[in-house]
């Protein structure tokens, strides 16, 4: 089916569903309603959409859970999210497997609600519908040549080296001498270490071995992270004053220590970056020809305000930063699943009260498109049980539905009259031992499967 385009806040240019009737997909529910146990579906199977699941099986032991993600395969950012290079972050994939394992809980890949199943739809075959799908878009920059060749957003870049099939054309121009990253949270600090880790570093890591190829051929030698306000505003850790002093001694000590002896540390010696406080975005700069980007002219900032609060004004000076590649890690940002849904869109969540969404009864929120993309893993552990304890005390206070729902078996009838077939959590674990399998011939943890028409075929979908 070819690919369709539209801007995903105009709901009338969303692809049409052509649902069953109302009185008929009633009757289809009453006819299957055998369940006397609570149906809960839960949309993204990311770390918020697994912990909820995890906590609900765990609190409840009559209570199933349904997990439908658009990808066709689980663990949203930790696959696709977490650096290669830091292979102990994705342990918690093993947690997430004892979960969809469990006999009350279902995966079920290749789903896109909004697209291929409406969340009224699933309401009326749950009980209590969790949305827990992220922050699937990326923060612009507004600025003038944003959109000149050459100008990425750091979720895109990450996407591509870590196997996201919708990033695989990317294919970023590595040719240049100096790179800039506009914004200094983690993310930045991930993309700035990918860009300058020796590629033989990189090679026992999951990584694509297309992204691998690229940074092979990568001249790119000079990283500058930049930010708009100083050292101790800084988001790429816990704002907690001992790990922050801690961060700043390891910041300083790996800016000024001298590289040892060997070929990769003589590769890393000519290889340096940068972080540059003080400064925010003005303008991409385009080469001479006005074919690409040439350099970022920023604006000098001081700080207005105290501790936390304190805002990046500028000064009325600007310099300009000379590359050939600029990479914009701003943040990420929510979108809106479904028109049915309420959707603050200045803040880029939805509307909820610890995790309850407003006006709508049965329908929760949890993780990034709850409050908003901060956070590490263990945050989003925490508050996803805290909307799957906030559920779990209105189903216990008669608040949720009290007569049986069918759950997948409806939604199954309308993704087959609709021509999708979903993807199970076996079907992953053959796609799994392939990309081991792969992996194994060139010494890596896996080689992952990117191309979506290939995952279908190996499993004779």
């Amino acid at each position: 089916m070819a690919p369709r385009c539209w801007r995903w806040w105009d709901w009338s240019a969303w692809p049409r569903i052509q649902p069953l009737s109302a009185s008929n997909f009633t009757s289809f529910c009453q006819h299957f309603s055998t369940q006397k146990n609570p149906q809960i579906c839960v949309v993204g199977s990311g770390p918020a959409g697994f912990y909820t699941a995890q906590h609900l099986l765990k609190h409840h032991a009559q209570a199933h859970v349904d997990i439908y993600e658009k990808q066709l395969v689980p663990f949203g950012l930790v696959r696709f999210g977490v650096a290669p290079d830091h292979p102990e972050v994705k342990n918690v994939i093993n947690t997430f497997t004892q979960t969809a394992r469990s006999d009350r809980c279902a995966f079920w890949g290749n789903v896109a609600v909004g697209r291929d199943v409406t969340v009224p739809e699933l309401q009326g075959a749950y009980h209590a519908v969790v949305l827990s799908y992220g922050a699937e878009d990326h923060q612009t920059l507004e600025i003038p040549g944003e959109e000149l060749p050459g100008v990425f957003s750091a979720r895109a870049f990450v996407g591509w080296y870590n196997g996201l099939p919708e990033n695989q054309e990317l294919v970023p121009d590595l040719s240049c001498n100096t790179a800039v990253i506009l914004g200094q949270g983690n993310v930045a600090l991930d993309v700035a270490r990918i860009l300058l880790t020796p590629p033989e570093h990189l090679e026992k890591t999951d990584i694509t071995e297309a992204a691998l190829g690229v940074l092979r051929q990568s001249q790119v030698k000079t990283v500058w992270i930049v930010g708009r306000r100083g050292p101790l505003q800084v988001a790429f850790t816990i704002k907690v004053p001992r790990p922050r002093k801690r961060l700043m001694e390891l910041l300083l000590q790996t800016a000024t220590e001298k590289p040892g002896p060997g070929a990769a540390h003589q590769a890393m010696a000519t290889r340096t970056w940068g972080l540059r406080f003080f400064r925010s975005p003005q303008q991409v700069l385009p080469s001479p020809d006005g074919r690409r980007a040439a350099g970022v002219r920023l604006a000098v900032t001081r700080l207005e305000g105290v501790g936390e609060a304190a805002q990046a004004v500028p000064t009325g000076d600007v310099e300009d930063l000379p590359c050939g590649l600029v990479l914009s890690s701003v943040g990420y940002k929510s979108r809106p699943v479904d028109p049915s849904v309420p959707f603050d869109f200045k803040r880029g969540v939805i509307p909820n009260i610890e995790g309850r969404v407003v006006d709508v009864p049965g329908l929760y929120c949890s993780g990034w498109v709850k409050r908003g993309p901060t956070g590490v893993i263990n945050t989003t552990m925490t508050d996803s049980f805290l909307t799957s304890q906030m559920l779990l005390q209105d189903l216990k206070a008669g608040l949720l539905p009290s007569g049986p729902r069918p759950g997948f078996a409806a939604i199954q009838a309308l993704l087959s009259s609709r021509g999708v077939r979903p993807v199970s959590f076996s079907d992953w674990e053959k796609l799994d031992a392939e990309e081991v399998s792969r992996g194994q011939g060139a010494g890596k943890p896996r080689e992952k499967l990117v191309d979506p028409q290939e995952m279908l075929r190996l499993l004779g979908h």
